[in-house]
């Protein structure tokens, strides 16, 4: 950044159908991803995003005209992911980090996508732009777990999307850093549920996907999120 404009990569990504007719019959899915060689933990592609852009690809024909919103988007691969199979695409990330946003509007200009709109969303802050959004049927977040400072917040923020759609699913990976870290009592708190998915169901159980090395050995897990409706409509 010595003449003030950060330097940027791009990583390609390409997600393939692992069953078929011959390989000449598979679909496929060819995307670009912009880094940013920073510090900031939102400019290149973590092991989680690839993981959950896997169970995308796996799922895109249930994505179609969903209203996808993903949150602490950075460089926006399973929201790009997402839009490529049709889903009418959010993106979001801090209002505080404004250069994480400009990186959600490089990918999509990276992969020729118009009209997906980007917006400062900060966790466990009731905005006006987080009011403005429509209803929303699947919420994204890759590795959003990642400061446990920041879990209720996080778990907050999708409380109050589900309140308007209460059949919405938050689709979230997440590396284990710690045995010690967990959302279980917040999900309780919160009147939310957590179901694991195991990659090897969507293919993701390798250290080479979608071609490239991520996640490699980290321990990527996959969970879904929904409101817990029995609990949500107990009297306290």
């Amino acid at each position: 950044m010595a003449d003030g404009r950060p330097r940027v990569g791009v990583r390609e990504y390409v997600f393939t159908d692992q069953e078929g007719d011959g390989e000449e019959n598979r679909e496929a899915l060819r995307v670009s991803i912009p880094e940013v060689l920073d510090f900031q933990y939102g400019m290149h592609v973590w092991p989680c995003a690839v993981v959950l852009a896997q169970y995308l690809w796996f799922h895109r024909k249930i994505l179609s005209c969903k209203t996808v919103l993903e949150v602490g988007a950075g460089v926006s691969l399973p929201g790009v992911v997402a839009a490529k199979c049709n889903a009418k695409v959010i993106l979001s990330d801090s209002a505080d980090m404004p250069r994480c946003l400009q990186n959600c509007h490089r990918s999509c200009e990276q992969n020729n996508i118009a009209g997906v709109p980007v917006i400062g969303l900060t966790w466990g802050e009731i905005s006006p732009d987080l009011l403005d959004l429509p209803c929303i049927d699947i919420i994204l977040g890759s590795d959003v777990f990642y400061e446990p400072k920041d879990f209720e917040d996080i778990l907050v923020t999708v409380r109050f999307l589900m309140e308007r759609n209460q059949h919405a699913q938050f689709w979230t990976t997440y590396q284990v850093r710690s045995a010690d870290w967990s959302i279980e009592c917040l999900l309780y708190k919160w009147n939310m549920k957590c179901r694991n998915i195991p990659l090897a169901i969507f293919h993701a159980d390798k250290q080479s996907l979608a071609g490239s090395d991520l996640p490699g050995r980290h321990s990527v897990q996959m969970l879904i999120i929904t409101l817990d409706m029995e609990a949500a409509n107990t009297p306290a």
